[in-house]
């Protein structure tokens, strides 16, 4: 399925399935954009030989991208395992996840390389996220944080809002955690990368 088609289509229950990907003629076309100081531009990055979405900004709060386009949408993606595949520019990064469990309440889940701490709220949990030098592929398993943050369990995403600043390669999901080996040539970046599992 193209990315195109994942405007209308129901999200497969097996993956990989990605929601963003750098390569094609409309890579953001399901992505709302908000820049109040910052750009986004489409980039051929060296390490990677391929292109990437570079995401930057002073402000990383007022600079974003964000699916569904539609802010009352929702991705309705019940596969638990995120997959970010991120390059680290050395400047304040964060990305946000909005899931449903199985309460009916909404919960949001942020990763920032600008705090040191967690913290838990009644539907917001923050936390802290170290990135290496390079390229990093970022692993969450939404199943797992919604367990261990509010005794409940994972039903779907509803939404994910990636802030400045980074290159970003995909996006995508899963019903596990991929080995290299598992996945398809397209998905893997080729380059020495690290794997950050949350």
């Amino acid at each position: 399925m193209n990315i195109k088609a994942m405007k209308n289509a129901q999200p497969p229950t097996t993956g990989p399935y990605t929601i963003l990907y750098s390569v094609g003629s409309k890579p953001l076309i399901n992505w709302s954009r908000t820049l109040n100081d910052g750009e986004i531009k489409r980039v051929k990055d060296e390490d990677i030989q391929g292109s990437a979405i570079e995401l930057i900004g002073s402000n990383v709060m007022a600079n974003y991208i964000a699916t569904p386009v539609d802010p009352k949408g929702k991705l309705g993606i019940q596969m638990p395992f995120m997959v970010l595949q991120v390059k680290n520019l050395k400047r304040y990064f964060s990305f946000e996840v909005q899931v449903a469990d199985d309460k009916g309440v909404q919960r949001n889940f942020r990763a920032s390389n600008f705090q040191s701490t967690t913290r838990l709220k009644s539907s917001f949990c923050s936390m802290p996220m170290k990135l290496d030098d390079g390229w990093n592929q970022i692993v969450i398993d939404l199943a797992d944080f919604t367990k261990k943050a509010y005794g409940t369990n994972f039903v779907e995403v509803l939404r994910v809002q990636i802030h400045s600043n980074c290159l970003i390669r995909r996006i995508y999901f899963g019903e596990k955690a991929f080995t290299q080996e598992e996945l398809p040539a397209e998905y893997k970046l080729f380059v020495p990368w690290q794997v950050k599992h949350f």
